[in-house]
């Protein structure tokens, strides 16, 4: 068995969940995204990034915006919405649960 795909899915698990509470803090780039994940130790690349956010925007849970940017081209900022914020509510929620459950049974004697 291969202990790398199954970390790696681990880690897509939690993606999304993660991507919505670092929006909910403020409108973020791609880059602000990565560089946070980056600061929590998941390392994702963009192309990742992308189809998931097209994923939230798409279920109504991301809105975005094209700023003007001094560097370059225009830049995408995802925000979150009234709906995204009820979705992370549910993400948060299960998290605990299911970590409170993987507790549980792997500290069981």
């Amino acid at each position: 068995m291969n202990t790398e795909n199954i970390k790696a899915q681990m880690r897509k698990g939690a993606l999304e969940y993660c991507i919505l509470s670092i929006i909910r803090r403020g409108d973020a780039y791609v880059s602000d995204l990565i560089d946070e994940l980056k600061k929590g130790k998941l390392i994702v690349v963009e192309g990742t990034l992308y189809p998931l956010l097209t994923r939230l925007k798409n279920a109504g849970f991301l809105t975005y915006r094209w700023e003007e940017s001094t560097s370059g081209p225009p830049r995408k900022y995802y925000a979150i919405t009234p709906k995204g914020e009820w979705f992370l509510k549910e993400l948060a929620q299960t998290w605990e649960d299911l970590t409170r459950s993987v507790n549980i049974i792997t500290n069981s004697k």
